[in-house]
C-alpha cells in the first residue's frame, strides 16, 4: 500500500511578515496534502480536472476555483487528476489573523461578515464564480502590489468583498475538521450540540424538536431552512464525518467503525459513504494512509 504523506508546512512568514504571495503558472500539481499554521486563499485557474481535496472532502474543480482555509489542521491538496492544462494559474495567498480574540477588530461591526467567514473556513470555504470575479482583478494584481499597506489594503478589501457574498460552501465535515458547531439560532445549536454528543445513538425527530421546543414538522421545516438540509441529512454527515476521521486517525476494523459511529448495518454504512464520498471507506483510508512529519 502506497502511503499519502500529510506535510505540516513550515510557510515563509516570518514574524514581522503580514502575508506572503506566490502567483506562478505550472503545468502540473506536484506538491503534496498538507496543512500548516496559517491562514491560507488559494486560486486556480485553468485547471478543469484537476481534483481538490480538503478534509474529507473531495471535488473535481471547473476552470477556476477558490478556496479559503483557516484551521491549522485541516488536511488539504490539489492533485493533477484528470487535468490536462500545459498552463495552470495558481495564486496562493498566506497570512494569519488571530480573529478569535475578543479584544480583535474583527469583534467590531464592520469586520462581522469576515470574522463570519473566517469561523466558517475552518471546514474549507469554496467561493462561487459571481464572487471569484468580483475580486478577480485585484487577487491577480496582488503579486504587483510592492508597498506592503497596499498589498494588506488589496487582501482586506478581496476578503471583505468574499465575506459578502452569497453561494459559498463549506467543503469538510465539521467532524473530521475538528471544529465547534455553531449557529445563529439557539434552537438549532442546542441540537446540533446534542447531535453532536449522541451521534452514536439511536437519533428521534420527536426528541429532537423536543429539545427545540417546536412540533415535529415545524422543527423538520426549520432546521432544513437554517442548515440547508434534512436533520436526516445532518445526522448522517455528522456521523460520516467522525467514521472518515477514524478511518484516517486509527486502524480500527471499518465494520468497527461503522457501529462506533452509530450505523446500524455495515451495508448502510459503505452505501451511504460511497454516495456521500464517491469511494467505499477502504478506498478512502487507503488514500489518506498517512505519515505526518515536518519540512
Amino acid at each position: 500500500m502506497k502511503e499519502t504523506r500529510v506535510l505540516h508546512e513550515i510557510t515563509p512568514l516570518a514574524k514581522d511578515d503580514f502575508m506572503y504571495v506566490a502567483d506562478r503558472h505550472k503545468k502540473e500539481f506536484t506538491y503534496p496534502i498538507h496543512c500548516h499554521d496559517i491562514f491560507e486563499l488559494n486560486f486556480v485557474e485553468n485547471a478543469a480536472g484537476c481534483r481538490r481535496t480538503v478534509g474529507d472532502s473531495s471535488e473535481v474543480i471547473g476552470p477556476v476555483d477558490l478556496v479559503l482555509i483557516t484551521s491549522a489542521d485541516l488536511e488539504h491538496v490539489w492533485e493533477q487528476h484528470e487535468c490536462r492544462s500545459e498552463d495552470i494559474h495558481e495564486i496562493t495567498v498566506q497570512f494569519y489573523i488571530n480573529f478569535t480574540d475578543e479584544d480583535s477588530i474583527y469583534h467590531t461591526k464592520p469586520f462581522n461578515s469576515i470574522y463570519k467567514m473566517f469561523v466558517r473556513a475552518q471546514k474549507g470555504l469554496a467561493f462561487p464564480m459571481q464572487a471569484v470575479m468580483q475580486v478577480y482583478s485585484k487577487l491577480t494584481h496582488l503579486s504587483e502590489q510592492k508597498e506592503g499597506f497596499y498589498a494588506v489594503c488589496d487582501l482586506m478589501t478581496i476578503l471583505y468583498e468574499l465575506s459578502k457574498a452569497d453561494g459559498t460552501r463549506e467543503l469538510s465535515s465539521s467532524a473530521f475538521a475538528k471544529v465547534n458547531v455553531e449557529s445563529d439560532s439557539r434552537r438549532v445549536l442546542k441540537v446540533k450540540n446534542y447531535i453532536e454528543l449522541h451521534y452514536r445513538e439511536e437519533l428521534r425527530l420527536s426528541q429532537l424538536s423536543s429539545l427545540a421546543g417546536m412540533t415535529d414538522s415545524a422543527f423538520s421545516r426549520f432546521f432544513k431552512q437554517r442548515t440547508g438540509k434534512t436533520l436526516n441529512e445532518y445526522v448522517v454527515d455528522i456521523r460520516l464525518g467522525h467514521a472518515t476521521r477514524l478511518l484516517v486517525d486509527t486502524t480500527h476494523a471499518v465494520s468497527e467503525i461503522c457501529y462506533e459511529t452509530g450505523f446500524n448495518t455495515i451495508c448502510n454504512f459503505n452505501r451511504l459513504f460511497k454516495k456521500r464520498k464517491g469511494c467505499s471507506p477502504t478506498e478512502f483510508r487507503n488514500k489518506y494512509r498517512k505519515t505526518k512529519i515536518i519540512v
